[in-house]
């Protein structure tokens, strides 16, 4: 799974440094808002050709991650 994490770079050049995939300007969020609206994989990676199956994990991924890492924060702030 680590790998898949591999695919999301942050550059505070690019995007306002929020997470891109694969140092394209696709954000994480972009991805996320697709899925959001409705759009399946296979309709996100016709929609964006540069994408792979993989990014998309990716994306999900990274930001189930980056919410656990929140939560567990919070939590322990509480204590």
């Amino acid at each position: 799974m680590s790998t898949l994490l591999e695919r999301i770079t942050i550059n505070s050049k690019q995007c306002g440094g929020r997470p891109c995939i694969r140092g394209m300007r696709i954000r994480v969020s972009d991805v996320l808002d697709l899925f959001a609206a409705g759009l399946t994989a296979e309709d996100i990676l016709e929609e964006m050709p540069d994408l792979e199956a993989d990014d998309l994990k990716a994306s999900l991924l990274y930001a189930s991650r980056k919410l656990t890492t929140q939560a567990n924060t919070s939590w322990q702030q509480k204590l």
